[in-house]
């Protein structure tokens, strides 16, 4: 039913289609955790996702910013000195993002439990 709601071409926008086009993706969630806890800068955000490339940082911090989830200060200094903070909208995100930590905590705990993880999927 769900699907199919989705798919008809209906003026009632889905809730889920409108929150992924803001934050769908494999970086997104990531970086508002990474800025929610301390590293607001671009090097220091790349140092906490190791696996994140220059450009493809630089292009979700450009999304983020244009979806109001993200402000970008400029420091008038030599060098510049960028900074990013999360919006209100941005904050709102954070039961999501935090929701989904607790999610993999636990899945990660109980993959070290096999008998947990089958409960896991039973509660699911």
């Amino acid at each position: 039913m769900i699907f199919i709601s989705i798919m008809e071409n209906d003026s009632t926008p889905d809730p889920m289609i409108h929150a992924m086009a803001h934050v769908g993706g494999k970086w997104k969630l990531m970086i508002l955790y990474v800025i929610d806890n301390g590293s607001n800068r671009f090097g220091a955000m790349q140092r906490e996702i190791p696996k994140i490339t220059k450009q493809m940082l630089s292009q979700q911090l450009r999304l983020l910013e244009a979806d109001g989830l993200l402000k970008r200060k400029i420091f008038a200094e030599i060098p510049p000195r960028v900074e990013y903070s999360l919006t209100k909208r941005g904050r709102a995100l954070l039961k999501v993002v935090n929701a989904m930590k607790s999610w993999g905590e636990q899945d990660l705990a109980a993959a070290e439990k096999p008998e947990e993880k089958s409960q896991l999927a039973m509660d699911l």
